[in-house]
């Protein structure tokens, strides 16, 4: 089968401008959601491999993140991305005429099931691969405590934008993957393209701040009846695997996979597994 080609376009939807990746193909199509800090490019590699499947997938740039829009500040974080994720839920499938299967990683992760407690959403299933929101976050610590990032914020004396690029570039390299040795050189530089002056990481981690009490308790699982995957790697040091138990515990039905060796990122770490469990996961009707 021809690989379908990746359509990047400027779109609105739930009223922010933002960016949207996008493959052709058959259903039921899926809605891909980024974590904190990143973007629709977090995507690609699971894209380019969907692209040769004929399955029709989606992604796009969250509120506040990559090149979308930014967000209300007199609202909560968790309810703009819902009404964004809601928006392109019922777009997908007005358009493929197919419930749609939402996942994400992270934050995006986090969507996801928020997502899926929306009963009147046109949505078949869930994918979340290491949602934030079970346990106490430590990964905005984790962050905050960077020593660059703290002289970067700290500091009066301007810092050149390549050097920005190059320690936000680190520290995602070093805190969100295993093993980087199968990680493009581009997927780091995308990544810290978005974080490339003082400006632009001191809102990110302002958003952060904000996060952090939505992030306590965010889901009511007994509003959840869609067939949920859940996906993790067992060396992520952002949000531990341990937090699945409480979707094993209220989803006992879950599908869980567990990658080896993999750290918070497998879209990019694992994408071909990650591909797989999709596909097997959601299989397009016979």
């Amino acid at each position: 089968m021809a690989a379908q080609p990746l359509i990047e376009y400027r779109d609105e939807i739930a009223g922010h401008h933002t960016r949207v990746l996008e493959i052709e193909g058959d259903g039921p199509p899926l809605l891909l959601l980024h974590g904190f800090a990143d973007s629709a490019d977090t995507w690609r590699m699971v894209l380019d491999r969907l692209s040769r499947t004929g399955r029709r997938a989606m992604a796009i740039d969250l509120p506040g993140f990559g090149t979308c829009t930014t967000i209300d500040p007199d609202d909560g974080i968790l309810p703009q991305i819902d009404a964004m994720v809601a928006s392109a839920v019922v777009r997908l499938a007005g358009e493929t005429g197919e419930d749609v299967v939402v996942s994400g990683n992270s934050l995006g992760g986090c969507a996801s099931l928020r997502a899926a407690q929306n009963r009147d959403l046109p949505i078949t299933a869930v994918a979340p691969i290491a949602p934030a929101g079970l346990d106490m976050p430590v990964w905005f610590s984790i962050i905050e405590r960077d020593p660059f990032l703290r002289t970067l914020l700290g500091s009066g004396l301007p810092i050149p934008p390549p050097v920005t690029r190059l320690a936000v570039a680190r520290l995602y390299r070093t805190l969100a993957f295993s093993d980087t040795s199968g990680i493009p050189p581009q997927v780091l530089h995308t990544f810290a393209g978005h974080l490339q002056d003082r400006r632009s990481v001191s809102r990110i981690m302002g958003i952060g701040k904000r996060l952090l009490p939505e992030l306590r308790d965010p889901f009511t699982f007994e509003h959840i009846d869609v067939p949920v995957l859940l996906v993790w790697g067992d060396r992520d040091r952002m949000v531990t695997h341990k937090g699945s138990r409480h979707i094993l515990e209220a989803l006992p039905e879950t599908r869980y996979e567990l990658i080896e060796g993999c750290g918070h990122c497998p879209q990019l770490e694992t994408p071909d597994r990650v591909v797989d469990a999709l596909l097997e996961f959601a299989p397009v009707p016979a």
